[in-house]
């Protein structure tokens, strides 16, 4: 069965840090551009960060840009979300995404990303 699997998330106090994994499960991670993506209640699903299939393009959503980081890890098929200083507006379902492409960029669209991973909550409090 080919999924991902995402864990890592959690309760944290404003200012703290958490680590976010999304783990390819039945196929391998190395062609495919993955995105991070959150959706907070009544809120629109919006993309936080991507990093390229070859790994040397990454982008960021301007509210997250230098507390947040993307990597990945081939030998694993694991990509990584590092988040530092959270705030509580960082509060939100959290979703990594696989789109089936070899390319030296990324994106936040949607539409193109065809493996999604269950989701995992990140709560931070004020």
């Amino acid at each position: 069965q080919l999924q991902l699997a995402q864990s890592g998330g959690g309760l944290v106090q404003h200012g703290g840090s958490l680590r976010l994994s999304c783990a390819a499960s039945g196929f391998r991670l190395d062609y495919y551009g993955i995105g991070w993506f959150r959706q907070a209640p009544g809120k629109e699903r919006e993309g936080v960060s991507c990093i390229s299939s070859t790994g040397d393009s990454t982008k960021y959503a301007d509210s997250v840009k230098g507390r947040f980081t993307i990597s990945r890890d081939y030998a694993e098929s694991t990509v990584y979300l590092q988040m530092n200083s959270l705030q509580p507006e960082d509060t939100a379902v959290y979703y990594c995404a696989a789109e089936p492409v070899s390319s030296s960029s990324c994106h936040f669209g949607t539409n193109n990303y065809y493996y999604w991973g269950q989701g995992t909550q990140v709560t931070v409090s004020s």
